[in-house]
């Protein structure tokens, strides 16, 4: 995919972050690509063209990205295998956060709902540093209410 595309789509998402107070450190679109591209110590991948195609996944990637350049973190293709895994879920979790709060400005309750069934899967993940349970348990907790709320109406 062309690195202005890219950039564009990164542009976006900086923007609907800037709108729920966060400002998103500079990412380039090579070091975008090379993240979501890179090696997982979970095996698991998120397809780019996915999230590409996603306005709410490239928010929380790109916000994702920033806490760890924020944190210092080399952005590239080994990013996520050897940096410390708590620096990577912390960063998830609040790349999730804020995706939640956007989320919830648009009233997207289907996004809600797969999310939450998201986080649940996460709460079972065996490299989930133990200090960030309590925190995800927290996000489980938000979400079910969210949608527990729009249910009982």
């Amino acid at each position: 995919m062309c690195h202005e595309v890219i950039a564009y789509k990164m542009m976006e998402a900086a923007e609907a972050a800037k709108h729920l107070g966060y400002v998103c450190e500079s990412i380039s679109p090579k070091e975008f690509c090379d993240y979501m591209m890179g090696e997982t110590y979970t095996c698991d991948k998120t397809m780019l063209n996915d999230v590409l195609g996603s306005g709410l996944l490239m928010l929380h990637e790109v916000i994702e990205i920033s806490e760890l350049k924020k944190r210092g973190v080399q952005i590239n293709n080994m990013t996520l295998t050897s940096c410390d895994k708590a620096v990577v879920y912390e960063a998830h979790l609040t790349a999730t956060e804020y995706e939640i709060k956007y989320v919830l400005s648009r009233g997207d309750l289907t996004w809600i709902r797969l999310r939450l069934s998201h986080a649940r899967e996460w709460l079972k993940d065996e490299n989930l540093p133990e200090n960030l349970v309590e925190r995800l348990r927290s996000i489980v907790s938000w979400l079910s209410g969210l949608t527990a709320s729009v249910d009982d109406v």
